[in-house]
């Protein structure tokens, strides 16, 4: 799944757009709930090194909430799932956007980080 496969799935899913907040950065995107503003996903590109892969070449990425047993039975097991990348690792957790990581688990996970971000109805 690219990152513009991931903005459309979460557009079709949750009717959400994403969001630049970094003036400097435009290439990082924000998914967040409209009611209450916090974040579920963010989209960004890094290097490969950052994630423990090697190499220079930038690599897009997801980050998502997730419970932490979750993480920890993924992260680092699964293809494309890492430690969460400039976030907390025990909270969030990496998804490579390059087909590492299937649509399905993908999708699992953004449902996950979507409901754990809601906060209180």
């Amino acid at each position: 799944m690219t990152k513009e496969e991931f903005s459309a799935l979460v557009f079709d899913t949750y009717g959400v757009m994403a969001d630049c907040p970094f003036e400097d950065s435009p290439e990082i995107l924000v998914f967040r709930h409209a009611r209450n503003q916090k974040w579920f996903a963010v989209t960004m590109p890094v290097k490969k090194k950052r994630l423990g892969i090697g190499g220079e070449e930038p690599l897009d990425i997801v980050n998502l909430k997730c419970a932490p047993e979750v993480i920890e039975s993924l992260a680092g097991i699964e293809p494309g799932l890492y430690p969460a990348y400039h976030m907390n690792k025990t909270h969030w957790i990496t998804a490579t956007l390059d087909g590492a990581c299937d649509k399905e688990t993908l999708a699992w996970l953004l449902g996950i980080s979507y409901d754990l971000t809601s906060g209180k109805k």
